[in-house]
């Protein structure tokens, strides 16, 4: 019997699209390379490795963090641009991810144009922390304290370009602060000098600088986050003295450009269940960052809006690479 002209036609794009889902439906069928930029034991690497286990076990193959610690997450960012999409290459992004576009105008790769946004898994904002020696005991003291001081002004980070640089940077945008940045490398090199006096103040990650707070060793002043964060009720945000102070961190998962969209909603949903079990969500929380979890396309407009951020302090501070 000859078919209808019209039904062979149709019947050509829907065998396409039979056999485009295949790979899809059985995905994974091998091990999923999960690129994190950071060392072990780092902030980073520890929330890929929570996500890590629970997904091995989801997904039913391996999901192995592979730590890529240098460049600023710039070769990080690399490898993932340039594998294939697949789904078997995903990356932890985090907010240096969008500040290095911002100062980096040669990168070799565009950080959201070149990759497939997943999900946003957290936010967080940072600690505004200074020796205990420092004569000041909150929030309002401190800014009256680096407007006035006599002196060079120092203020600490873990790097060039990661959260706690730029928000020393619009700290000074917002106060007229003249205060010089010194890199570190790292969180907890930053951390020990300030500890010991070396420098002035460090808007430090809220999990490292809880530890040093509750030692007794550093005094933990305010938040950069726009209210409050359950896991610190007492202590209060930048913005209380400084209204329109916020600068929040972030963590996502990303892949390559063009991820099928099947792929992309599997790699979804599974993240999204780990996200809310409630051990994780516990945990999340206690390291003083909030569970977020949004779509593929909200975390792309996400990311484009932090970028736009990202410039714009970049230019207004003249934070730079040295």
């Amino acid at each position: 019997m000859k078919l209808p002209r019209a039904f062979g036609v149709l019947a050509i794009p829907l065998s396409l699209c039979v056999a485009a889902s295949a790979p899809a439906q059985d995905y994974p069928t091998r091990p999923i390379r999960f690129i994190t930029a950071a060392a072990q034991g780092g902030t980073s690497d520890i929330l890929a490795r929570i996500f890590a286990v629970h997904l091995t076990e989801s997904l039913k193959q391996p999901v192995v963090v592979d730590n890529r610690a240098s460049a600023s997450g710039v070769i990080a960012g690399e490898l993932t641009s340039t594998a294939p999409p697949d789904g078997y290459t995903i990356l932890l992004a985090y907010h240096q991810h969008t500040v290095n576009a911002a100062l980096n105008q040669k990168l070799p790769y565009h950080p959201v144009n070149s990759f497939t946004p997943i999900t946003q898994l957290t936010s967080a904002g940072l600690m505004l922390v200074v020796n205990p020696q420092t004569p000041v005991t909150n929030l309002k003291e401190f800014v009256e304290w680096t407007r006035t001081y006599k002196g060079a002004l120092n203020f600490g980070s873990a790097g060039i370009g990661t959260g706690g640089h730029l928000a020393g940077e619009l700290y000074k945008v917002m106060t007229g602060v003249k205060a010089e940045h010194i890199p570190y490398k790292g969180a907890g090199p930053a951390l020990m000098d300030l500890v010991a006096g070396q420098y002035h103040f460090n808007f430090s990650g809220i999990q490292p600088a809880q530890v040093q707070v509750r030692a007794g060793k550093l005094r933990g002043l305010a938040v950069t986050t726009p209210k409050r964060i359950a896991a610190l009720p007492d202590i209060p945000t930048v913005a209380e003295e400084l209204p329109g102070f916020e600068f929040v961190g972030w963590y996502g998962v990303i892949g390559p450009a063009n991820l099928p969209t099947p792929i992309v909603a599997r790699l979804h949903d599974e993240f999204i269940k780990v996200l809310n079990r409630a051990d994780v969500r516990e945990r999340i929380l206690a390291d003083g960052s909030e569970p977020v979890g949004t779509t593929p396309e909200e975390f792309r407009q996400f990311m484009l809006a932090d970028l736009a951020k990202s410039v714009k302090l970049v230019k207004e501070s003249g934070a730079k690479l040295d």
